[in-house]
């Protein structure tokens, strides 16, 4: 079970302050990405323009720690286009995840990745799983959300996404299947048992009183 922490960040800064928590305990971040309208959260680069972002891209700066920690990127975002794609390729992605209900047609981006970076395609709790059909050849893996409300930390776990998990896996039993949001120690053994391969860890890490205690011990459920 692969154990990611998920940073939905104000500003960079925040991302700085929670790298520095989980530096020489996890691998591979999730930076949630949300532009206030495929979701009504608002996170950077898009909550705060400032000079961080496009430094990233004109490679004067890097995310923190990245010769140390991979980064997942889950654009929350309306209608991405290509151009987001390379942008976000240029700050450096080990995985990028897309949302299935966020375009008619996300295979322009997809066209852009495919061979540059892992992508993930995410369902909402209510989606069908009929809906990654199309794009399943060209995806590396999949990731269900596990509360109803995406683009928050804190959410209530939706158990709906349990059944999710096993449907997913007798369907297409040769995409790994990440779970994000609602993941706590009450759920964890649950999704794992459900058949999860990755847990995505916001609120529960970020929040609790040891986070390096608590990541192993999510590690090892």
């Amino acid at each position: 079970m692969e154990i990611i922490p998920a940073i939905l960040p104000k500003d960079f800064r925040e991302i700085e302050d929670k790298i520095s928590l989980v530096h020489g305990i996890a691998f591979v971040v999730q930076v949630d990405i949300c532009d206030g309208k495929f979701v009504s959260s608002i996170t950077w680069p898009y909550k705060k323009q400032d000079a961080t972002f496009e430094a990233i891209l004109k490679e004067e700066k890097g995310m923190p720690e990245w010769e140390d920690i991979d980064y997942e990127f889950d654009l929350m975002i309306s209608d991405p286009t290509p151009d987001d794609m390379r942008k976000w390729l240029s700050a450096g992605a080990l995985r990028i995840v897309l949302h299935v209900e966020s375009s008619a047609d996300l295979f322009p981006c997809i066209n852009v990745l495919n061979g540059l970076t892992e992508i993930g395609l995410a369902l909402n709790i209510q989606t069908p799983i009929d809906a990654i059909e199309k794009y399943k050849a060209s995806i590396s893996y999949i990731q269900l959300m596990g509360i109803t409300r995406i683009g928050f930390q804190g959410q209530a776990f939706d158990p709906r996404v349990l059944q999710k998990i096993k449907d997913m896996k007798e369907k297409y039993p040769d995409l790994p299947i990440q779970i994000d949001g609602g993941v706590s120690f009450a759920t964890a053994g649950q999704l794992e048992n459900a058949g999860a391969n990755r847990l995505v860890v916001g609120s529960a890490l970020f929040e609790s009183d040891n986070i390096v205690d608590t990541f192993n011990k999510f590690w090892q459920i």
